[in-house]
């Protein structure tokens, strides 16, 4: 068991960040893996003394404009020859492990008061910004639209501990620790998972402290349960904790806490006051301070083996407002909003983190890891419907907040889609999973930890019916991003496998369950025919995927009918274009068809690519080139009730960028045996005029109908988010002529407005 468990805090201790997940670790039994200790710097007593804090517009808690607190003031540091050197100077003083960028010109706003260093010189290894050369301190011909930011890395030093060198200045300094932890005290909250009630606690110095509740707050406690992954703070019994308080000698942390409840993060906090040398010892008008957190209705503590399906939304709850889309993990997203019974994006000018803490919490997560910019996670379709968000960060809804209605999505496109990543619970998830015998970590065979016989053992899945969809949920699982690909064999990967390890099989998932188990599977009777040496499942992950969405606008349009006789649709009866009762009709009588364009744009991070390798394309003699994909979009023309009436299944596909987005060079063709797929930021256009790019409605009889385009139906192809990949239109023929209208996105509007769409499932349809 000691090895399992040393597998298990390896890859635990990868995701921990800030004691996220370090809490299981003690809760479970067990001790944190051990680390390195740091040592406080020594600093000559020349050195001018100063603090440093990260203020400003930020986006994540460990980036700001930094600002320097000396002579009683704080000021800002110029960005004349500032460096990724004095950046990390600066990161490590405030006890991160190093620093990730820095950026001039007031990045994160304008700073006010002194400029304290200009001309900064830092050779990187200085225990203080105070020790490098500059023009000499308050020395400066700046202005503070040059104020400099850092980025600092996520990790904080090991060992770390904060050494105020003015002590008469507490209250201007923002928390700087090493870790901090809810840890579980009492034997009813033991057994929880996620942890959601103990003894808030600090790591400094590399010993873990727990915090004297003489000055503690409610707001302090929403900053701790945000960071978390919990929405919200509630009661607990004061009497309990008071009486098993008494028993227990303590070690208090050296200082109160002081937070107004909006930060995403403790070390946007400020220090309170230093605690008295006898408080440090008895805390003697206090208990340790006890934080208690509601989860998000996803989250609900529970037994693991009991633990249910997350995101399914329940019978008779009301709509959301807002929701997340294109992450790769649970807590990510773009962020959408529901407008005028329409489904649009939010603008990222001024979109900060507190505004990304408020579509948290909404959405049952906790606060805002961060604040996301540029159309990082993809870009959305519709309207942009908010502009310059800015919230208090008490908002229930980021519909509450504030935002420039005049402009609304004016001067705004979808390139500057605002996103979030959340704080969510820890749930154990990723120490259920692993993935071995691959070339690098983000691939390998899929291997579950499972109870067998009374006792914990790895084994492997079987790869019966495997595919892209139990392989996306496995690397969400693990939080490497999207799937690429999907192994049903992976004999060819070394490692020991035999037919004997088998611990799951019949695996079937719909895409969105935070871990493998939760999807469907055999259970304890395993059945796997081919067994697992061989036919062990595998995956490849990747943080990045495309996103095929289809134009509506487009085939709303380009629609019309067509007669043509049948001897000029050979090639296309060969393809199965056609309907069955095609077979028997003369060469000199017509077929009526539905014609259309399709514009299918790639709106995702990555490019798209056919499934087949090169050599696997295959050749048509009827359109001169190689088609990739032999299943690459479904039209369904269907009856009010849901039920097909005429089909028009384009067999195969060659992929191509039509065009492209400004500034997007073109990077697939189809012609000469050009390489295929479609380049983010390009579409592909399937003109009305090419082979099988209709429905063959001969037979359908005047009337309404639903019309329905489904883009990678049989999901061969990862994609970032498959619920935009179909497209349905309302249809009325009358025999003669055809309109179509209302088409758009699935999802893209009101549950009400679906209404209207009886029969067509909310989301996709499945040809598996």
């Amino acid at each position: 068991m000691s090895a399992l468990w040393s597998i298990l805090c390896h890859l635990a201790t990868l995701s921990c960040i800030w004691g996220a997940c370090r809490a299981q670790y003690e809760y479970l039994g067990y001790p944190a893996p051990a680390e390195e200790h740091y040592t406080p710097p020594q600093i000559p007593a020349d050195v001018p003394k100063i603090l440093l804090r990260l203020a400003g517009e930020k986006r994540k808690h460990n980036e700001g404009r930094v600002e320097v607190f000396y002579d009683g003031q704080w000021g800002t540091v110029c960005d004349d020859d500032f460096n990724i050197h004095a950046a990390q100077v600066v990161c490590r003083e405030l006890g991160y492990v190093e620093a990730v960028s820095w950026a001039p010109a007031s990045k994160y706003g304008k700073g006010e008061g002194r400029i304290w260093f200009d001309n900064v010189h830092c050779r990187g290894k200085e225990k203080t910004l105070a020790q490098c050369e500059s023009n000499g301190i308050g020395v400066s011909d700046c202005k503070h639209s040059e104020d400099v930011g850092v980025v600092c890395s996520d990790k904080r030093i090991p060992g770390f501990r904060f050494l105020n060198p003015l002590a008469n200045n507490i209250d201007h300094m923002t928390i700087q620790v090493e870790d901090v932890r809810i840890r579980p005290v009492l034997s009813s909250s033991r057994k929880r998972i996620p942890v959601t009630e103990g003894y808030m606690e600090v790591k400094d110095g590399g010993k873990w402290k727990q915090v004297c509740d003489v000055e503690w707050s409610s707001m302090n406690s929403r900053v701790i349960c945000g960071m978390f992954g919990f929405p919200g703070e509630r009661r607990y019994n004061t009497r309990i904790y008071r009486m098993f308080a008494s028993r227990r000698t303590h070690t208090y942390w050296d200082y109160s806490v002081n937070c107004t409840g909006t930060e995403a993060h403790l070390s946007s906090c400020k220090l309170g006051h230093l605690l008295s040398p006898s408080a440090n010892s008895s805390c003697s008008q206090g208990i340790p301070v006890v934080v208690s957190c509601i989860p998000g209705r996803a989250f609900a503590p529970t037994h693991m083996a009991n633990y249910r399906k997350a995101f399914r939304q329940e019978v008779g709850q009301p709509q959301p407002l807002v929701r997340l889309r294109g992450g790769g993990v649970v807590g990510e997203g773009r962020v959408e909003v529901l407008k005028n019974g329409e489904w649009g994006t939010i603008c990222d000018d001024h979109w900060s983190l507190v505004a990304a803490t408020v579509v948290c919490r909404e959405l049952g997560f906790g606060t805002a890891k961060e604040a996301l910019s540029g159309g990082r996670l993809g870009q959305g379709m519709g309207p942009v419907h908010m502009n310059e968000v800015q919230c208090s960060g008490f908002e229930k809804s980021v519909t509450e907040c504030q935002f420039n209605m005049d402009k609304d999505s004016e001067g705004c496109s979808h390139e500057e889609d605002a996103g979030v990543r959340c704080n969510v619970p820890a749930m154990g998830f990723q120490q259920q999973l692993r993935l071995s015998g691959g070339r690098n970590p983000f691939e390998g065979r899929v291997e579950v930890l499972m109870e067998r016989n009374g006792s914990l053992v790895w084994g492997t899945v079987c790869g019966d019916s495997w595919g892209t969809m139990e392989a996306m949920v496995v690397c969400r699982q693990l939080g490497l991003g999207f799937a690429s690909s999907a192994f049903q064999e992976t004999w060819y990967w070394p490692g020991t496998v035999t037919a004997d390890n088998v611990v799951m099989s019949g695996v079937h998932c719909a895409g969105t369950e935070m871990s493998l188990s939760h999807c469907l599977h055999h259970g304890e009777h395993l059945r796997c025919p081919r067994g697992g040496a061989r036919y062990a499942a595998g995956v490849s992950c990747s943080e990045t995927a495309p996103d095929l969405v289809l134009n509506p606008q487009v085939v709303e349009q380009t629609t019309y009918l067509e007669d043509r006789q049948m001897f000029m649709l050979q090639c296309a009866y060969e393809e199965n274009c056609l309907a069955s009762t095609s077979g028997s009709t003369p060469a000199n009588s017509y077929r009526r068809l539905l014609r259309f364009s399709s514009q299918i744009h790639n709106n995702g991070q990555a490019d798209f690519r056919p499934k087949a390798s090169r050599e696997s394309w295959v050749w048509h003699d009827c359109h001169r080139h190689y088609h990739s994909m032999e299943v690459f979009t479904y039209y369904d023309l269907l009856s009010l009730n849901g039920s097909k009436v005429a089909e028009g299944h384009k067999a195969s596909f060659c992929l191509e960028d039509s065009e492209c987005d400004e500034g997007i060079e073109k990077r697939y063709e189809c012609a000469n045996f050009g390489e295929q797929g479609i380049t983010v930021s390009c579409w592909d256009t399937y003109r009305h005029d090419i082979d099988c790019q209709w429905v063959d409605i001969t037979d359908v009889k005047p009337g309404d109908y639903l019309f329905q385009i489904v883009i990678n139906p049989n999901y061969e192809v990862a994609e970032s988010d498959y619920t935009n990949n179909v497209v349905k239109c309302r249809t009325r023929y009358d025999g003669h002529r055809i309109w179509m209208y209302n088409c758009h996105i699935g999802g893209s509007v009101s549950g009400e407005t679906e209404e209207l769409f009886p029969g067509l499932l909310s989301n996709q349809v499945t040809h598996r």
